[in-house]
């Protein structure tokens, strides 16, 4: 069978009934990906690579949890990447200081292109990256940078407020504002493109 032909959901379905075959091709499409986005976070090539190898056997076991109308298949995979990555650097108390991305690093192309990835996915998906970056470019420095920390480099509210100086209810509020803000600039964004 040629999983290359397959879209992104039937691989995930066909990984649920065990067919290692669609795990290679799922891991050809979005390993790059998610090794890239790991190395963002961590810092350290030899734990991205852990971090990726991790991701693709949490799919294989969990695959059958896929739900399509929740999120795209490639969604699902970077909210896997980026929960490991920072529970790996919550394990070893590690922070990616100089290595995390940040909003300002999120520069068109970022992610990198995978083989077997349709050219119309991927201008979709750049043309929605360059929406988020400008939507939180419209937002205070002050909330920019709490969801910096809470987003890439996996604080939780309680450590943002510490390492800021800053009360717990200031960091708190800025976040919901932040967020409240970001979903309507981009609800904003796909009523009037």
């Amino acid at each position: 069978m040629d999983y290359s032909k397959f879209d992104d959901v039937a691989l995930i379905r066909q990984i649920a009934l065990a067919r290692p075959e669609a795990l290679s091709e799922l891991y050809d499409r979005y390993s790059r990906l998610t090794f890239s986005l790991a190395l963002h976070i961590v810092g350290e090539a030899e734990i991205a690579e852990e971090v990726t190898q991790d991701v693709f056997f949490r799919i294989w076991e969990k695959a059958e949890t896929y739900q399509a109308d929740q999120a795209r298949v490639s969604t699902w995979l970077t909210s896997i990447t980026r929960n490991r990555s920072i529970d790996l650097l919550r394990k070893r108390k590690v922070r990616p200081e100089g290595y995390s991305l940040g909003w300002e690093d999120l520069q068109p192309g970022w992610e990198p292109v995978s083989k077997g990835r349709d050219p119309e996915d991927l201008t979709v998906q750049a043309m929605q990256t360059q929406h988020v970056r400008a939507a939180v470019a419209r937002l205070p420095a002050e909330q920019q940078r709490v969801l910096a920390m809470a987003f890439f480099e996996g604080y939780s509210h309680s450590e943002i407020a510490e390492r800021l100086g800053e009360p717990l209810g200031t960091v708190k509020t800025r976040i919901r504002i932040g967020m409240q803000k970001l979903r309507s600039l981009l609800q904003e964004e796909q009523i009037h493109p």
